[in-house]
């Protein structure tokens, strides 16, 4: 072969399935050879060609552009506006409010876009700095970089692995895949070559970058570096996948604009009605109208909403869930659909033998995880182990390379994670391992490896016995052991174990004479004894099985998409109760179905096995297409491009990597499913709670406006001035409304089904409520001010009743909005939240001077009441509220307006 040479498939274009060509085609096709690698000049001319070894930097807009875009939002809109007409009133302490809340919602959006970013970067930084290669005939330790395809790349176990490659020799080759796959269990690597349509989990004869090397020695050509890895399609991917917002980031732009709008016009109309029609003084109805609009902005909404989260926060770290972006908070309270990993989130992430099968009996075993506890069972009832138990638990134990060691009452194992689960068997089983590694010491060993997939050893006792042990494949050992062994029952065995999910091992052994010393190949051609086959599996969280029960009472579906086999993600879906347990779609039925047919399916199909990166993206953008808000639970980087697409990303703290952290929106500090659920019962409490604001806050501007709005239409004489507008808009958005921000969730959160996605933040039966009592607050107002003129009082007293009339109806509405639909006359509705109460205090402390101080009433041209007058100010104040509870009676007696409940 000519060094230096360009072969077509290297230059055309075409990316060849490399891991389904033999080795030597590999070769041949990328012009290179096996034991001399590349030559320099050929390598010069390659890393010119395809650049090099890295992942490009993605282009960042500056600085300034990005801080510009956090500006562009009706609600900042309205912010400034009413920041500029307060400053146009002198008043000087809204002004400053306003702009701050301006600021730091800026500076937080700026913040948030600034470590989405990082995700890419997190991905960059995933390949190996250096690699051994060969070039010229000579090893040599380049930087991973200046890799190019046909370099002959040599790995040991703990390297990374630098580029795509495709294997053409090595021993004991074992590859830690979990950072694209998902699963971390290692894989066995073999240079023979796979289907053509193999998933990325099964081709066995590929090592992919980033990817980690557990065991073994590897022999690899390049065939693939920088972006056109598979490592950097992800990133590319990444890059050109669109965040969505949050359900309540669209429903309150939509209401920003919506609201902004009516301002507009009835400012309008109001001035023009005054101006023109009744004959006010231009420059007395602009201060009006200008007052009015100021007090109906909802500048206390973008407050609410950043103290609501950061409660809500705060809850979620109690309970191990980590925000990274606020506005997720919410999200996860709408969430329609939890597509979550199986590994570690829904399952303990520790394999457990569950079935053992001896020459005479078939046992469950009992417990989870390696913690030696549990037992074996038969027919329900627990079994003491026999003499066949034993054989095989010791078996299990002395062909092991596992350990177990106790750690502040945790059970912590060293070493493959199948081997693990044998050497809990065994302790439960009642053998202890120091003493029967003392009783069998280990003389000889075979290595497990991929090309004979089994493990051997030989070990003596003190009496003159030795055996040779063996574990691994079934259809291997079988090959091992004698044909009276009763071969065909132990396949049927081995057959059932593999329909229900089980990984299965089998363990066998043969007597030989006690002079032997070492194990060689030809001692593993026949005569063994089968002893058991082992059924294991990683068992599905406790906890997780009952908070996906949880969560599908609460109307939201949970979807498990794993990199692992159908039937082992089958089984574990069985277990959770996920789907039917009959049906899993695999990456294969995916990558066979256009995106039409995929969105027909996906409402019908619960569990997605053998999953690559691009099948993911594919699943929640489906699942987006019907309508459905997604939240997506990852932890490798091949998760980064759907966390980064669902509504809501949801990382693992513990195995996540960093490029899945950074993608995400939250991340989960103890990788369990049950803490989405709790996440998702704050989230619906967050909703309600910024839901209860605006029911809370709109009612009482309209009341402020429609009181000045009559008085026009009418022709009264005005019940407030434009600063007594303003001042009655200050003391309760800066007091009042706060308070709902702590309430916490209520009882039935998580009886309630997902609000649909489209739902508008206020419904028909919530604009009701608005109109009911706006009209309350301001015929009450507006009645009391005509009635206290008709009795004689002075202007001043009849407007200074007016405002406090206004101000007490919105302190009684507040514990009204404590429940939307529940009556809050019960002790939990009135006292249940002691923000409430401490709000109306402050806000009634505030009052009472703007009444009864003479600073005050020298600049708000107020006057004294006296305590009757005060009485009628209250009683006034206390009827929007009680019409509100009168009204909830008559919701459930009706059942009009109720929320949907599930079925317990």
């Amino acid at each position: 072969m000519t060094q230096g040479t360009t072969h077509p498939a290297v230059s055309d274009g075409a990316t060849p399935c490399w891991h389904a060509l033999p080795a030597d085609v590999v070769l041949l096709r990328l012009d290179t050879h096996a034991a001399l690698g590349l030559s320099q000049p050929d390598v010069t001319r390659r890393l010119a060609r395809h650049g090099p070894n890295r992942l490009p930097a993605a282009e960042r807009d500056r600085w300034w552009t990005r801080l510009g875009r956090q500006l562009h939002n009706v609600l900042i809109y309205i912010m400034l506006a009413a920041a500029g007409i307060t400053a146009t009133l002198g008043q000087w302490v809204d002004t400053a409010v306003l702009l701050l809340v301006v600021l730091v919602n800026t500076i937080i959006g700026f913040i948030q876009e600034q470590k989405a970013e990082q995700a890419l970067e997190a991905i960059r930084n995933l390949l190996s700095p250096h690699a051994a290669a060969l070039r010229d005939g000579e090893r040599l330790d380049i930087l991973a970089d200046n890799i190019v395809p046909g370099d002959i790349v040599l790995l040991a176990s703990g390297d990374k692995v630098p580029a795509d490659l495709r294997m053409i020799g090595g021993k004991g080759v074992r590859v830690n895949e979990a950072l694209l796959t998902g699963e971390s269990t290692v894989v066995d690597k073999s240079v023979e070559p796979v289907p053509a349509d193999a998933a990325i989990a099964d081709r066995r004869s590929m090592l992919y970058a980033g990817t980690l090397v557990a065991a073994g020695q590897v022999v690899g050509v390049a065939v693939a570096t920088g972006q056109q890895t598979e490592l950097g399609r992800i990133g590319t991917l990444l890059e050109q996948v669109r965040s969505v917002t949050t359900p309540l980031l669209r429903q309150i732009e939509g209401f920003g604009r919506w609201l902004a709008l009516i301002i507009v016009l009835m400012s309008a109309a109001t001035f023009a009605i005054g101006v023109m029609w009744r004959g006010h003084p231009p420059s007395e109805m602009f201060m009006m109208v200008v007052a009015l609009a100021a007090s109906a902005i909802p500048e206390g909404l973008p407050a609410i909403m950043a103290i609501t989260l950061a409660l809500g926060v705060r809850r979620m770290a109690a309970r191990h869930a980590i925000v990274r972006h606020l506005p997720a908070v919410e999200a996860l309270g709408s969430v329609t659909v939890i597509c979550s990993d199986k590994t570690g989130t829904l399952t303990r992430n520790e394999m457990t033998v569950q079935r053992l099968v001896t020459p005479d009996a078939i046992y469950a075993v009992s417990g989870i995880g390696y913690a030696p506890d549990g037992g074996l069972h038969r027919d329900g009832q627990p079994v003491p182990p026999d003499n066949a138990i034993r054989e095989a638990a010791r078996a299990a134990l002395l062909c092991n390379d596992a350990q177990l060691h106790l750690k502040d009452d945790t059970w912590d194992m060293q070493g493959d994670p199948t081997e693990g689960a044998l050497l809990a068997l065994a302790m439960k089983s009642g053998l202890d391992p120091a003493l029967e590694h003392a009783e069998w010491p280990r003389v000889d060993v075979i290595p497990f490896e991929s090309d004979h997939r089994f493990m051997a050893t030989l070990n003596h006792d003190h009496s003159g016995q030795a055996r040779i042990l063996v574990k691994g494949a079934p259809e291997r050992i079988l090959e091992m052991c004698a044909d009276g062994s009763g071969l065909e029952r132990w396949r049927q065995a081995a057959s059932e174990c593999a329909a229900l999910g089980l990984r299965v091992l089998a363990l066998a052994e043969r007597i030989v004479p006690v002079q032997q010393r070492e194990l060689s190949f030809a001692d593993m051609q026949g005569g063994f004894r089968m002893l058991a086959l082992a059924g294991m599996l990683d068992p599905p969280r406790e906890e997780a099985i009952a908070a996906v029960a949880h969560c599908q009472s609460a109307g939201i579906r949970v979807k498990m998409i794993t990199g692992d086999h159908p039937d082992t993600a089958r089984a574990v879906a069985a277990q959770l109760r996920i789907g039917n347990g009959e049906r899993a779609l695999t990456g294969a039925d995916i990558e066979a179905l256009d995106d039409a047919a995929l969105e027909r399916l996906v409402p019908e199909v619960d569990v997605y096995a053998r999953a690559s990166p691009e099948h993911k993206l594919r699943l929640v953008r489906a699942l987006q297409k019907h309508g459905e808000i997604v939240a997506m639970t990852g932890d490798g980087v091949n998760d980064a491009p759907a966390l980064k697409r669902a509504d809501v990303g949801v990382a693992m703290g513990n195995k996540g990597t960093e490029a899945a952290k950074e993608a995400a929106d939250v991340v989960l500090a103890d990788d369990n499913f049950a803490t989405i659920a709790n996440a998702v019962r704050a989230g619906r409490g967050i909703y309600d709670n910024i839901q209860k604001f605006v029911i809370f806050m709109l009612p009482t501007n309209g009341g402020e406006g429609l009181v000045v709005v009559a008085a026009i239409l009418f022709e009264l004489l005005l019940p407030m001035t434009a600063a007594q507008v303003l001042w009655i808009n200050l003391v309760t958005s800066a007091t009042l409304g706060l308070a709902l921000a702590f309430e916490p969730p209520e009882g039935d959160v998580m009886r309630r089904p997902p609000r649909p996605p489209g739902q508008p933040l206020l419904s028909w039966f919530f604009l009701w409520r608005l109109i009911m009592v706006s009209v309350l607050m301001a015929g009450g107002a507006l009645g009391l001010f005509l009635w206290e003129i008709e009795r004689g009082a002075t202007l001043e007293t009849a407007r200074t009743m007016a405002v406090s009339a206004i101000v007490s109806a919105e302190m009684f509405y507040l514990i009204a909005s404590r429940h939307l639909h529940q009556s809050v006359l019960t002790f939990e509705g009135l006292f249940g939240n002691r923000q409430v109460w401490i709000a109306i205090a402050a806000c009634g402390l505030l009052q009472l001077a703007y009444v009864h101080t003479e600073p005050m009433q020298r600049f708000f041209q107020t006057a004294a009441l006296s305590p009757d007058e005060w009485v009628r100010v209250l009683a006034v104040g206390l009827l929007p509220a009680l019409c509100v509870e009168l009204e909830k009676i008559a919701r459930r007696v009706t059942g009009i307006g109720q929320p949907a409940v599930m079925p317990a």
